[in-house]
């Protein structure tokens, strides 16, 4: 949720710091500031889009080459300037991300010795216990490190102090932290992109570190011991320009775009269809392990979850191991059954989802063996589990996940043919059958693009309702709920995902003239049935969009729109049928004149519980 970065070096701070808030800017926030040291602490901060807070630099700059700024998602307090990071306090100036469980235990002690607060921040303790342990002789790490003593909860921080003028100091405990490693410059960061303008090489910190950044580099230890400690620097692949937006109008239509290559650069060298097979060992199972699994649990949030819910039917089809698909929210709090006979799989596009990676966490400590599949390297879902099988959908900046979505099923269609024919369950002519219908997706994706280059038109029709129904069958039941859900984040039109099967316990009761229901129907097993549900939904006088088979004349005449993809499998069909849901979606809040980017109240990676 909230961006945090920070700099020391020869450059101006307030602008490396603003540039990198505004990569960050599709992780979601309501607030910005800035504080850099020079003579003193100069602070800065702005309610609402981070061009205010760069309108007020233009106006009065800071100059200085020491700095930490901040973009924030209101937790604890509303959004306001006092409430904006950084906070300063004294000598010290801190920016946040996370939540202080104990806060009001702490700011209670804290009043009860006079300190007063300025703001209704949970932060601002980080910011007075700091400043206490300097003023009663500690260095500034020192400090650090007796703060997070008594802290509980998750948080990543970076600290400046006033008479401490060449470093920043960060923890990191539960929240995503990175540091950049430049010529003559160092940085902190959330996430990537916020620094890919300025280095490649970044160091991913462990729960429990502490850094001291320098313009010399950083120097890495245990705040809870001090224990000095080494992390490895890792290469970036990710060019800065994979991070704009290349022409297009939104992010989301340049990630929409995107697809075919992501897809391509996910099965890339995983795949052989001379042999029927996928190389997947950085999972690292065996089918020995496999075998002694009962079953199989997904946990994944939002969209992760709709992937999920794929690639159960892909591996209980491949494998015929039961697999279950748990929301991660849910997942601890329900006291779940694991054990050294489950395989968890958990799902993530940032690795950083805070109740993905809880539930990991979890799962591991009754004794499951766990794996993930995550786009980001080296994040913390990454690392918690015992293997993990990388997507490769590159930066994905929206808010409303898209690649990402596309590569997570990609890759759980690859984990099943790989469990398949490792367990025995798939011989290799079917799995050479499926795996040829994987490769030739990308190309579909293309095509389908290609043909809803007209759904504008469709999206003018309806611009104006209010509610929406979606419906899909089998494989194509997640795919009416990841389409609703894109509908709800960007253009916040009401929408309702509903198995097809489904319609007459209850949805029917929605549909009428004014209420539209879209429906995932391209020639498969359940085309038939499909076509009845459609039927009945005309004859209640319910307008219909029909993502169909191109060229589908029955289809065409009972639909009030076509939303035509190419042919293809039923195993692939939830890879390219999703394609006109969202570009339908992004037409639609296009026309609304939604933030597309960046939808209210809405985070792309959720951070805190």
């Amino acid at each position: 949720m909230c961006g945090i970065i920070g700099y020391v070096g020869e450059q101006q701070a307030a602008d490396v710091i603003v540039d990198g808030l505004r990569r960050l800017e599709y992780r979601g926030y309501d607030s910005a500031g800035v504080a850099v040291v020079n003579g003193g602490i100069h602070l800065r901060r702005a309610v609402g889009k981070l061009r205010n807070l760069a309108k007020s630099l233009a106006t009065e700059p800071i100059e200085g080459s020491l700095g930490i700024g901040h973009t924030r998602w209101a937790t604890h307090g509303r959004p306001t300037e006092p409430n904006a990071h950084p906070h300063v306090v004294g000598r010290v100036a801190v920016v946040h991300n996370g939540i202080i469980e104990n806060h009001l235990a702490l700011k209670a002690e804290l009043q009860a010795a006079g300190h007063v607060f300025a703001s209704e921040t949970d932060t601002e303790i980080f910011s007075h216990l700091i400043d206490r342990a300097l003023s009663q002789g500690c260095t500034l790490e020192e400090a650090v490190r007796a703060a997070t003593a008594e802290v509980e909860g998750a948080y990543a921080i970076a600290v400046l102090d006033v008479e401490q003028r060449d470093r920043v100091v960060v923890a990191k405990q539960q929240s995503p932290l990175i540091l950049g490693v430049g010529q003559g410059e160092t940085f902190c960061a959330s996430d990537i992109p916020a620094i890919l303008s300025h280095t490649r090489d970044v160091v991913f910190l462990e729960d429990g570190d502490m850094a001291v950044l320098t313009r010399e580099g950083f120097e890495i230890s245990r705040f809870e011991t001090g224990e000095s400690i080494e992390r490895p620097v890792t290469r970036v692949q990710w060019s800065a320009v994979a991070a704009e937006k290349g022409g297009y109008k939104h992010f989301m239509l340049k990630e929409i775009h995107e697809q075919s290559r992501a897809i391509t650069d996910t099965i890339r060298g995983r795949v052989s269809l001379e042999q029927g097979d996928v190389f997947i060992e950085e999972l690292g199972l065996s089918a020995d392990d496999l075998r002694s699994m009962r079953r199989i649990i997904i946990i994944a949030c939002g969209t992760s979850w709709h992937a999920g819910l794929v690639g159960k039917h892909y591996i209980e089809q491949a494998t015929r191991i039961p697999v279950e698909v748990d929301l991660a929210s849910e997942f601890r709090y329900r006291d779940p059954i694991v054990d050294e006979r489950t395989l968890i799989l958990a799902i993530s596009q940032s690795g950083e989802t805070a109740d993905t990676l809880a539930a990991l966490k979890e799962a591991q400590r009754r004794g499951a063996r766990a794996a993930a599949v995550v786009n980001v390297i080296g994040s913390s879902i990454a690392r918690t589990a015992s293997n993990v099988l990388y997507t490769h959908a590159g930066p994905e900046i929206g808010v409303a996940s898209t690649k990402a979505f596309t590569t997570q099923m990609t890759a759980l269609y690859l984990i099943a043919v790989r469990f398949g024919r490792l367990l025995g369950t798939l011989d290799a002519d079917r799995a050479r059958v499926l795996l040829r219908a994987l490769v030739e997706v990308p190309g579909e994706v293309s095509r389908a693009i290609e043909l809803n280059a007209g759904i504008r038109e469709v999206a003018h029709r309806f611009q104006h309702v209010t509610s929406a129904l979606y419906l899909g069958r089998g494989l194509l039941h997640p795919i009416a709920l990841e389409g609703a859900l894109k509908l709800k984040e960007i253009s916040y039109i009401h929408a309702e995902g509903y198995a097809a099967g489904e319609m007459k316990h209850g949805p029917i009761a929605l549909i009428d003239e004014h209420t539209p229901t879209v429906i995932a129907a391209p020639r498969g097993p359940s085309f038939d049935k499909t076509c009845s549900n459609l039927q009945e939904i005309a004859a209640r006088h319910g307008p219909v969009i029909v993502v169909g088979d191109e060229g589908d004349e029955q289809l065409e005449s009972l639909a009030d729109a076509l939303l035509p993809v190419p042919k293809t499998t039923p195993w692939t069909a939830p890879l390219v049928t999703v394609i006109p849901m969202q570009l339908l979606a992004y037409h639609l809040a296009d026309l609304k004149g939604t933030d597309i980017d960046q939808p209210r109240n809405l985070a792309k990676s959720v951070t805190v519980e």
